[in-house]
């Protein structure tokens, strides 16, 4: 079946370029780029590393208090924690009171790579300047908005 094309009309507004979508799109594929030199440095993906970013806010997480912080699903982010565990920068052990969680901490070593501030050359790479913190609000607000917005929408029926 061939689909007759659309008049031109009606295309005319659709650049790539216009798309926040593909902007928040292409800046992550541009920050996973900037940040694979300094990580393949360290023997870190980027997963990895923004996972002990997220451990170095409080110790003994659970493993899906770490997965919501990341937007991960457990069968995605037990992989890359048992790595990083090989790896000694954490420790992950069974929670005595409730044997189902794992709890998740960083060890000294896993916090003195933290202390290396990695992504700091990263924040001047971006040209922000004193715009930073606000472009990071910003695109955090409209995640948070876009999430509670998909958690509104009824499922759809299969």
């Amino acid at each position: 079946m061939t689909r007759s094309p659309q008049p031109k009309d009606q295309l005319k507004g659709r650049k790539l370029s216009n798309y926040l979508c593909f902007a928040i799109y292409s800046a992550n594929l541009a920050f996973g780029r900037a940040y694979k030199p300094i990580l393949d440095a360290v023997g870190l993906t980027y997963t990895q590393y923004i996972a002990l970013v997220a451990l170095a806010e409080a110790d003994e997480q659970t493993v899906s208090e770490l997965g919501d912080k990341l937007f991960l699903e457990s069968n995605t982010l037990t992989p890359i924690l048992k790595k990083l565990e090989q790896m000694g920068y954490l420790r992950r052990q069974r929670d005595p009171e409730d044997e189902r969680q794992v709890r998740v901490s960083l060890t000294p070593a896993g916090r003195c790579l933290l202390d290396k501030d990695l992504g700091a050359p990263l924040v001047e790479a971006t040209g922000l300047g004193d715009d930073f913190p606000v472009v990071q609000k910003t695109v955090s607000r409209l995640r948070d908005n876009l999430l509670r917005a998909g958690e509104a929408q009824p499922a759809k029926k299969k």
